[in-house]
């Protein structure tokens, strides 16, 4: 089991070092907003926790469209812009 998730991780950086370390960040990010949400719940700290989420599904999509995956750059792309909208609302607006 061990030798299995190493190779999946190593072959992960191996085929795309750029998206290895973008997903990385993107995962750090994401699950930090994540914690910020949950734990500010219910009157979350949103100028916190758009743009964490904005950092983390804009780095995976790139990293997605680097790596070819459609759907998880569709996925992503959708949340970026999600997010994209929830910073306006929450600073500009």
């Amino acid at each position: 089991m061990y030798r299995l998730l190493k190779e999946f991780w190593v072959n992960s950086y191996v085929t795309d070092p750029v998206a290895f370390y973008l997903e990385v960040f993107s995962v750090i990010v994401t699950i930090c907003g994540s914690a910020v949400l949950t734990f500010t719940s219910p009157h979350p700290i949103m100028s916190i926790v758009f743009p964490l989420y904005w950092l983390g599904s804009s780095t995976m999509c790139l990293a997605g469209f680097r790596r070819r995956l459609v759907w998880i750059s569709t996925l992503t792309g959708w949340f970026t812009i999600m997010n994209t909208i929830g910073l306006y609302k929450v600073f500009i607006e």
